[in-house]
């Protein structure tokens, strides 16, 4: 008798568990095709001496290189970039925890890096700008960067760091604000991107 109740208990819990419906850890996201290769605007005249001519243009090859854009221009992000915000920073964010294992994700929004004085990089030091790219320091020194890949630009040589620096003092200043980041758990109120892949839906 004990042993035909054990039975039926078993088969009323698998039962239970086969029609339950399964989590979609995707909803709420959908797919996107975001820009992979960006160039990088070019630097304006007159805005650094002549001398620096190969700095500035050295730089402009790296930040190239490391795909700089891809992540601070408005737009790339989710494949479609503003080109008039060229590294004026992204409204769409970086989710830096994982959304499947919490509701709502730390999420950050790639700043803008324009010589802008009130929203970008304008009123920062060569040190500061150098900190944030080489080891992904932001300006007030208090932490690191949420999703900046610095690992992989930690052994850049003073010169490639120097020529970042000359080459983002001599693009165009765009006034851009970004979104302010929002802690894990928080909801944002902003669309970001899951491993660039997934984005979050309205």
């Amino acid at each position: 008798m004990k042993g035909a109740r054990f039975l039926m208990f078993t088969v009323v819990l698998l039962t239970g568990c086969a029609t339950e419906t399964p989590m979609d850890p995707l909803k709420g996201y959908e797919e996107v095709d975001a820009t992979t290769i960006l160039d990088a605007p070019g630097a304006i005249p007159g805005t650094y001496s002549p001398q620096n001519r190969d700095l500035v243009a050295r730089g402009e090859y790296m930040v190239e290189l490391l795909g700089c854009g891809v992540c601070h221009t408005d737009g790339a992000l989710v494949g479609d970039p503003d080109f008039d915000r060229s590294l004026a920073g992204s409204a769409t964010g970086i989710a830096f925890t994982a959304p499947m294992g919490k509701t709502h994700p730390g999420v950050i929004y790639p700043a803008n890096i324009t010589p802008d004085d009130k929203t970008g990089i304008g009123t920062w030091t060569d040190q500061q700008i150098s900190n944030a790219v080489r080891a992904g320091i932001g300006r007030h020194g208090n932490r690191r960067i949420a999703s900046m890949p610095w690992l992989g630009y930690a052994k850049m040589s003073d010169d490639d760091a120097a020529a970042i620096v000359s080459y983002l003092r001599s693009i165009k200043p765009v006034s851009h604000e970004v979104p302010d980041e929002v802690a894990p758990g928080r909801r944002a109120t902003h669309p970001f991107v899951y491993f660039g892949v997934y984005r979050s839906k309205p």
